[in-house]
């Protein structure tokens, strides 16, 4: 994040993602809104060249979905771009299945892509997918890992401790206990799990962490039932599948079915500001605490206004540019740019009334606004 403001300024200029979910980018700031358009960059350095082709690198960055979280990562794939002189994919899937996902990487595999950053939307059921991709390119995973493939490298945060910390946030907000709503696109993501679960393990008084449950995989707490504890009782676990217009309709009914809720988490980017419309609707906003993830702009406004309580974001900028530099390496021979934990962690915050301006206006100024 402090690689340098103009560039990151320059990088952001034309990022928003059109109708065709992708963009391309060929170590140029200009709009990757044109898939069509790619701009020859000079003076290709030898280290952007395969070894074998002689030709420039070509990556692919695919996302699970579309959400304005993912345009910050398209600004750091846009500057590794530019700085390494790579042609670079960034593909957001129009719906979040599975089957979208696979697609849109088996085009631009057929497009020519030479390695792959990807955000497995389904781990459990994606292995052998996953497997068959590494058999023919380099593959990293970002965001959402699936450690039980082939792939070489995960680049994220610890998503459990990253739950931990909101769900210290919603304790700080609610300190007497009572009713809690989870709220989260789906479960089918590693991601997902882990935060749902240092959530409910903060409010169940439980210091455990992340290993513990890749020890003990069954631990995860069940879904579909009430879970009890000293001071808190998780109601339940909310899914949409990805779809904001169905978290805000199940955060409206779930207002009129727990009426002595007295907090609620939500753990995708359109969760909060789901939950926000709907306490605001329902007139129940600072009667009821709301906690989150990530840095939508309705999130950052209601914590600014005292109307939620604090939220936990990641870094995605990072997310796209260490993505593209890891697969540069890679591509170019080196694997000592994989660790032996083969996890590069990039930290999460915790951001609450305290230092949401301070966060916001970097936010702004990365965006370039």
């Amino acid at each position: 994040m402090k690689r340098g403001l103009l560039l990151l300024a320059l990088a952001f200029v034309g990022c928003q993602v059109q109708d065709s979910q992708t963009s391309q980018t060929s170590g140029s700031a200009d709009a990757p809104g044109a898939p069509t358009t790619v701009v020859p960059a000079p003076d290709l350095s030898p280290a952007a060249e395969t070894p074998v082709t002689g030709r420039k690198m070509s990556v692919a960055f695919v996302t699970h979905q579309m959400a304005d979280f993912w345009k910050i990562s398209e600004a750091g794939c846009i500057t590794a771009a530019k700085e390494f002189d790579m042609d670079v994919q960034v593909i957001m899937p129009p719906e979040a299945t599975a089957v979208v996902q696979k697609q849109k990487v088996e085009d631009a595999i057929a497009g020519g892509i030479q390695a792959i950053a990807i955000s497995p939307l389904d781990a459990d059921n994606q292995i052998e997918w996953l497997n068959s991709l590494a058999e023919k390119m380099p593959l990293i995973t970002h965001d959402s890992d699936a450690p039980a493939s082939e792939r070489l490298v995960y680049i994220g945060m610890d998503n459990y401790a990253a739950g931990r910390a909101c769900g210290e946030i919603l304790k700080r907000a609610v300190p007497d206990g009572g009713q809690i709503l989870i709220c989260i696109g789906r479960l089918e993501q590693d991601n997902s799990r882990y935060r749902r679960q240092g959530v409910i393990d903060v409010l169940m008084g439980r210091d455990r962490t992340i290993q513990f449950y890749k020890d003990n995989p069954g631990s995860f707490d069940p879904v579909e039932e009430e879970l009890k504890g000293d001071k808190y009782t998780i109601v339940a676990t909310l899914t949409d599948q990805g779809k904001p217009e169905v978290a805000l309709q199940k955060a409206e009914d779930a207002l009129v079915k727990y009426p002595d809720l007295k907090g609620m988490a939500g753990l995708f980017e359109y969760n909060p500001p789901a939950c926000y419309q709907a306490l605001k609707k329902a007139e129940r906003l600072k009667q009821i605490a709301l906690a989150g993830f990530d840095e939508n702009d309705v999130t950052l406004q209601a914590i600014r206004d005292g109307e939620c309580a604090g939220t936990v974001v990641q870094n995605p900028y990072e997310y796209g540019y260490q993505s593209v530099k890891v697969l540069k390496e890679i591509l170019s021979g080196n694997q000592q740019v994989i660790p032996p934990s083969r996890y590069i962690d990039i930290a999460p915050r915790s951001i609450t009334a305290e230092n949401v301006d301070t966060y916001w206006e970097e936010l702004k100024r990365l965006k370039g606004q």
